[in-house]
């Protein structure tokens, strides 16, 4: 295995640790250590490779989450921002519009439920950045 592959290897360990424990408090020198590397060259070397860094993508991850729990449940928005690793309400929600552009209220009360796959619903959805959502479905 080239030294590029391993390293490659290292970040998807790494980022998958992100999306499997998205809910937990995560951070940059804890996930870097996942991937055996120091923050710096880790912030460096994942937002080279996958186009944004650690924080963004792991903050994309959450709100990814919380925006199936708010289109899928009647839980409060307190109880999706807990849910989705979020210590604070505010920071949930200036996170949430940033990412969504609108608050958790507001796309909950637009979003309907698909009888699709999930998958589906999943990739129509992504935010794909922070500022713009995707919009191939009906959110």
């Amino acid at each position: 295995m080239s030294p590029q592959e391993d390293e490659n290897r290292r970040l998807l360990r790494a980022r998958d640790a992100m999306d499997r424990d998205y809910a937990k408090p995560l951070d940059v020198p804890g996930v870097a250590a996942i991937a055996f590397m120091s923050a710096a060259h880790f912030s460096r070397t994942f937002r080279a490779v996958f186009g944004e860094t650690p924080h963004r993508y792991l903050q994309r991850r959450r709100i990814e989450r919380a925006m199936a729990m708010l289109r899928e449940t009647a839980m409060p928005v307190t109880d999706v921002a807990r849910e989705v690793g979020f210590e604070s309400l505010s920071s949930f929600i200036r996170t949430f519009r940033s990412v969504v552009g609108a608050s958790p209220t507001e796309f909950r009360a637009k979003a309907v439920p698909l009888s699709v796959p999930i998958c589906f619903v999943k990739a129509w959805s992504r935010p794909s950045s922070f500022g713009q959502a995707e919009s191939g479905g009906s959110t």
